[in-house]
């Protein structure tokens, strides 16, 4: 798989992140239940697909079916939604479609979370959707809408705020960045990659820790490694990270 590259326009992109990391987000109100969401995709056989999936899962609420991004968008302050589902490439705009819907909600209705879904892992499409800032943002590959656990998951972590990143692009971005000449990254120890990795998943401190089966002060120190050996400065809003830490990943090498 080829990750395109436009260095300015990542170069850019990377200042605004790391801009973006010092500024204190205000928490968001504690989700209702159940969540209210509306989805959106040219494919009546997919809407069909993500409605049944939605259907499983407790404690959310199927309030739209859309075909465009327009409509999405129009729906969502219609019916209150508290996390839309879109297609990455649909109309109007048809290439990049969800993230224009991405960006137009961040300006309408802050608050709603979106998921936008691709067919495949593209970098650059997943910068474009966190580079205003990852929190309540979500970029998945279609496959993942079969299991409703995970999608679940998903719905609840944007709602609240979080980053949910496909682990196939977050192992994308590491083995291209590793793969590039006098990477960064080369300085990262086997256990410093693997926090990374879940790091850039959205996942806290914590949950990283259950998941390696280290304790969270260990965590702490091997995170403070990472962005030490990265020059990307330690934040405590995770969301923040994992766009910082994609942007540089994805970087073109200097």
């Amino acid at each position: 798989m080829v990750v395109h590259r436009d260095p300015t326009r990542i170069s850019t992109v990377l200042a605004r992140a790391k801009a973006n990391s010092k500024v204190t987000t205000a928490p968001r109100p504690v989700p209702r239940s159940p969540l209210r969401v509306a989805i959106a995709d040219d494919s009546y056989l997919v809407r069909e697909a993500l409605a049944a999936v939605i259907s499983h899962i407790d404690g959310t609420e199927l309030v739209a079916s859309c075909a465009d991004g327009d409509e999405l968008v129009s729906a969502v302050e219609a019916t209150d939604a508290d996390v839309a589902i879109v297609d990455l490439r649909m109309p109007p705009a048809g290439e990049d479609e969800g993230i224009s819907v991405a960006a137009q909600l961040r300006e309408r209705r802050p608050g709603v979370g979106v998921i936008a879904l691709s067919q495949f892992a593209g970098a650059a499409y997943a910068l474009d959707l966190l580079a205003a800032g990852a929190e309540g943002r979500g970029y998945l590959l279609k496959e993942r809408i079969r299991d409703a656990n995970e999608l679940g998951a998903a719905i609840t972590t944007v709602a609240e705020g979080g980053t949910v990143i496909d682990p196939m692009l977050v192992r994308e971005l590491l083995a291209t960045d590793r793969a590039r000449a006098s990477s960064p990254v080369d300085e990262l120890t086997p256990r410093e990659l693997q926090v990374l990795a879940e790091m850039a998943e959205g996942k806290s401190n914590a949950a990283i820790a259950d998941s390696l089966t280290l304790t969270k002060r260990a965590v702490e120190k091997h995170v403070g490694q990472i962005f030490q050996k990265l020059g990307l400065e330690d934040d405590e809003v995770v969301s923040r990270r994992v766009t910082a830490v994609l942007l540089f990943l994805s970087s073109p090498p200097s």
